[in-house]
């Protein structure tokens, strides 16, 4: 998707921001090249084909850079979810067998919290500020290591990424991407009834990276040529606004509270957000009501999905002109299909 990205839609923007504000424009053709030197850096630190890169970081420039420096050249990306407990975080750790830690500057006292638990992590990499200690940083990594690395060298099957289940129904457990499984989900993200972005898009990545793959969407962004904004850690409503605004976000991605604090924040201040079209909410089934909501006060269509970590996680969407009914999650893409069963197992009619 990257070298797609990068030889078609190189100069295509991602923007990495913080509090509603850019810190940092790069297009794909950069992206690509500093993940790649990356992949280049990692594998001076000992990291090959099938070691696991744990990361605990929010949807910026140098986290999307992980993600692809350490899928390329075959080794997993372990998304960890900053909210979980240090005992939690530690427990998956050592259960990963993770060798490096990717860690943001402002959860370095998080890590410093799990990492005497967990004696397999030779080393820790700061994102997005100068290390201290003994842990490097990822800026004098590529400069120092930074090396252009072959990427491909494996399997399809091979696994790319891996993210712990929010244990819902039980344990929390780890669910394997392979580069398989995330072209394929690729392919279904991208289909007109599904997300449906396009080369003409500018996408709010409000769904967190540490979550099933962003909902696959730092894949599908790049595939599709589509403009990518990455809100770093702040996704109150007034940084959601300025972004919408400033960066001309027509289509924007997370769970329906981050929805309700726009609203409420557009409300108080009779602001709007002209070029916002379609809002993609999953997560929790929204109330009808919340539904008519934001469709009146946003102006855009709000499509209702449902998915599970196991997925990768797309399981079923409402098109983006649908006559589906309210509270619909809509449909599975093809390439999907769906079986309800009752609790012994017995195939339920359709």
């Amino acid at each position: 998707f990257l070298d797609h990205a990068a030889t078609w839609s190189g100069d295509t923007e991602a923007v990495w921001a913080e509090a509603g504000t850019a810190v940092a424009r790069f297009g794909y053709a950069t992206l690509r090249d500093r993940a790649n030197r990356l992949s280049g850096a990692l594998a001076t630190l000992g990291v090959g084909v099938g070691d696991r890169v744990g990361t605990l970081a929010w949807n910026t420039r140098h986290h999307l850079e992980v993600y692809y420096g350490v899928m390329g050249m075959g080794a997993v990306c372990h998304t960890l979810n900053p909210r979980l407990t240090p005992a939690q975080l530690a427990t998956m750790i050592v259960e990963a067998d993770d060798r490096v830690l990717a860690v943001a500057a402002d959860l370095l006292p998080l890590a410093r919290q799990v990492l005497p638990d967990c004696q397999g992590v030779r080393h820790v990499i700061v994102l997005d500020a100068e290390a201290t200690d003994h842990d490097l940083s990822l800026e004098t990594l590529l400069r120092d290591h930074g090396a252009p690395h072959r990427w491909g060298d494996f399997d399809e099957h091979a696994p790319a990424g891996l993210c712990y289940t929010s244990g819902t129904t039980g344990r929390p457990k780890g669910v394997i991407y392979t580069h398989r499984s995330n072209y394929l989900h690729t392919l279904r993200a991208l289909q007109a009834d599904a997300f449906a972005i396009t080369a003409r898009d500018t996408l709010l990545l409000g769904v967190p990276m540490f979550h099933a793959n962003g909902w696959g969407l730092p894949f599908a962004a790049p595939a599709a040529g589509t403009k990518l904004v990455l809100p770093g850690r702040n996704l109150d409503g007034a940084s959601l606004a300025r972004l919408i605004r400033d960066e001309g976000v027509t289509v924007a991605v997370g769970v329906q509270t981050l929805w309700l604090g726009l609203v409420d924040y557009l409300d108080r201040t009779s602001e709007e957000v002209p070029t916002l079209q379609r809002v993609v909410i999953g997560g929790s089934a929204c109330p009808e009501a919340l539904v008519a909501r934001l469709e009146s006060r946003l102006g855009a269509r709000v499509q209702a999905s449902w998915g599970m970590t196991e997925l990768s996680p797309l399981g079923t969407i409402a098109p983006p002109a649908s006559t589906f009914p309210a509270g619909s999650a809509g449909r599975p893409p093809v390439g999907l299909d769906l079986k309800l069963t009752d609790a012994s197992g017995v195939t339920l009619p359709e």
